[in-house]
C-alpha cells in the first residue's frame, strides 16, 4: 500500500492567529495592526480574517533599518 500525502492548503484568508505566526509576530500585536489600520482585515459575522494578499502588502511595505 502507498500512502498518499496531500500538499498544503495554499491559504486566502487566515485568522489573526495564523497571520501571526506566518509573520512571525505574537498575536496581540497583529491585533494591535488590525486595530491601528496597518493591517487591513474582512469581517464575516464576529470572525476576523486577513487575506493574503493584506499579508503581503503589510510586509511589503515595511521599511528595513539603515545599517
Amino acid at each position: 500500500m502507498s500512502t498518499v500525502i496531500a500538499a498544503p492548503v495554499d491559504r486566502l484568508l487566515y485568522k489573526p492567529e495564523e497571520a501571526a505566526e506566518a509573520l512571525s509576530l505574537g498575536r496581540s500585536t497583529v491585533y494591535e495592526l488590525m486595530a491601528a489600520g496597518a493591517l487591513k482585515y474582512v469581517k464575516q459575522g464576529r470572525c476576523r480574517r486577513i487575506r493574503r494578499s493584506d499579508l503581503e502588502a503589510y510586509v511589503d511595505h515595511l521599511e528595513p533599518l539603515p545599517h
